[in-house]
């Protein structure tokens, strides 16, 4: 079994609805990603751009940018995406991520990516040698970046899954 990540932007409104029933979250992130605009679709990419943003893995990682996948302040606590509950940050956290997050270049990533050192650390999904493997990693940063930007300039609380 894979895991993906997803990532959806939400009102404050919707968010409330969903602290209420999460099953209807749990619907909106099963749904198809393709149609859903606040849904971004990150794929397995999820851990070994957490790699680039702090030069860690998940386990045991306490880097603030850990918050860009993990927030630590579930939605229900009851709540079972497929691997955990649904984790969100509000409004002001993603306009405060979002500012650092903006200043990370491509550059910057590049510099950091080494496979040696993620496939050492067992960064999921351990295919740092296969070609073309950092372009898929910037590809999908660059979508996270612009959702976070979404996020930010709309005052929007973002959700996200392991699923």
């Amino acid at each position: 079994m894979s895991m993906t990540v997803k990532l959806l932007r939400v009102t404050q409104a919707e968010f409330e609805a969903y602290q209420k029933n999460s099953s209807l979250l749990g619907n909106r992130f099963y749904s198809d990603s393709e149609t859903d605009s606040a849904l971004i679709y990150l794929d397995k990419s999820w851990e070994g751009i957490l790699f680039l943003l702090t030069g860690q893995g998940l386990k045991k990682n306490r880097h603030p940018m850990l918050k860009v996948f993990f927030s630590e302040q579930n939605v229900d606590d009851n709540m079972d995406l497929g691997y955990g509950p649904a984790e969100y940050l509000t409004a002001e956290e993603v306009k405060q991520l979002y500012a650092e997050l903006s200043k990370i270049t491509e550059e910057e990533l590049t510099a950091r990516f080494d496979p040696a050192r993620m496939t050492e650390l067992h960064i999921y999904p351990e295919i740092w040698d296969e070609e073309g493997i950092l372009h898929y990693l910037l590809a999908f940063f660059n979508e996270l970046l612009g959702f976070y930007r979404q996020a930010a300039a709309n005052d929007q609380i973002v959700i996200s899954g392991i699923l």
